[in-house]
């Protein structure tokens, strides 16, 4: 795989969320989906483009290329991996959504594979049911107890 930028593998990412909607990306679209202003998009569309990873054009918008299209989903699988194993642990959408975009970056390959694992795991045994309800219960419990001791000011 390129070694490539946590930014332009964002870039990649939101390509592909925004075109397998519509085919293709538009400037805007990119940078909505990240964002950011529009005419910052560019420069990086540019970039990603000298480099193999989409075919830019200026009014027809941006398009992966199969290499850029394979990094692009390896980033997203594990963006969702990560992101489901946060929301398992009770951390709010929002949360979870911004820490998977962190982590997806920097975890090693078998760290991510072994994030899988566990998610299977959890999806196919019996008694996971129950342990993730009780680890539910858990989170409540721990949570207001620490609401009560550290009131708002």
């Amino acid at each position: 795989m390129h070694s490539l930028s946590r930014k332009a593998e964002d870039y990649l990412e939101a390509i592909l969320n925004v075109s397998s909607e519509k085919g293709y990306a538009r400037t805007k679209d990119i940078a909505h989906e990240l964002c950011i202003q529009p005419p910052t998009v560019v420069e990086m569309v540019q970039k990603l483009d000298r480099m193999g990873m989409i075919t830019y054009r200026k009014y027809d918008g941006v398009t992966l290329t199969p290499e850029g299209r394979k990094i692009a989903e390896v980033i997203r699988d594990r963006h969702e991996t990560l992101k489901s194993l946060l929301e398992i642990l009770r951390i709010s959408e929002a949360t979870a959504t911004q820490d998977a975009c962190m982590m997806e970056h920097e975890l090693h390959p078998e760290t991510i594979d072994h994030i899988r694992l566990f998610l299977a795991y959890l999806r196919e045994s019996p008694e996971a049911g129950s342990i993730m309800k009780d680890f539910g219960a858990f989170v409540q419990v721990r949570q207001a107890k620490a609401s009560v001791k550290s009131p708002v000011h």
